[in-house]
């Protein structure tokens, strides 16, 4: 399972674009919704074979499509859908976060459920670094040692009993920027 505050991710992508634009001096399309998904998955360890993935994205009520990503329209293009490829299915969840319930709380709280589901064995978590990061953390506290969990963040963070990667190497692929165009 894939956990995303859509927002969060959106804003990063647009950081992204912006910087490697300059760097690289050339535009930078959207971000592969598909590709960075098959990124981030097999960054949370995920490998070939014939898997099926949830994908819940979590998103503000005033944010209705991904600006810097292909599809973008949450309603339209992204909930309900899915897509195969060699790490097996993707299913795609939109989720609007309610403002009696706050934001943060529906992404940890949808990492709780997932946590309590005996087969979800693999989860990798995109949360927002500055309002969400430590609730889930204490949340992944309690997880159980034998979930592979995987948190992503723009730079390391204060640990857990999780892995952690960098989130903008997925974006990065997502919206195809080369190493070699950096120089490494």
């Amino acid at each position: 399972m894939i956990i995303a505050d859509a927002d969060h991710l959106d804003r990063v992508a647009f950081d992204l674009i912006v910087n490697f634009e300059r760097i690289i001096n050339r535009r930078i399309p959207k971000a592969d919704l598909a590709l960075w998904t098959e990124c981030v998955a097999r960054d949370g360890g995920l490998r070939e074979g014939a898997h099926q993935t949830q994908v819940v994205l979590v998103h503000d009520a005033d944010s209705k499509s991904l600006d810097n990503f292909a599809p973008s329209d949450f309603a339209k293009e992204i909930d309900g859908q899915a897509f195969s490829g060699p790490l097996g299915e993707f299913v795609f969840t939109v989720v609007e976060k309610v403002p009696e319930v706050g934001g943060g709380d529906l992404l940890c709280d949808t990492v709780a459920l997932a946590l309590e589901q005996s087969e979800m064995q693999r989860i990798m978590i995109i949360p927002d670094e500055e309002s969400d990061y430590d609730h889930v953390r204490q949340l992944l506290r309690r997880a159980d040692p034998d979930k592979h969990i995987t948190l992503f963040a723009m730079q390391p963070m204060p640990g857990g009993n999780f892995r952690q990667e960098i989130l903008g190497y997925s974006l990065m692929a997502a919206l195809g920027i080369k190493g070699e165009e950096l120089g490494i």
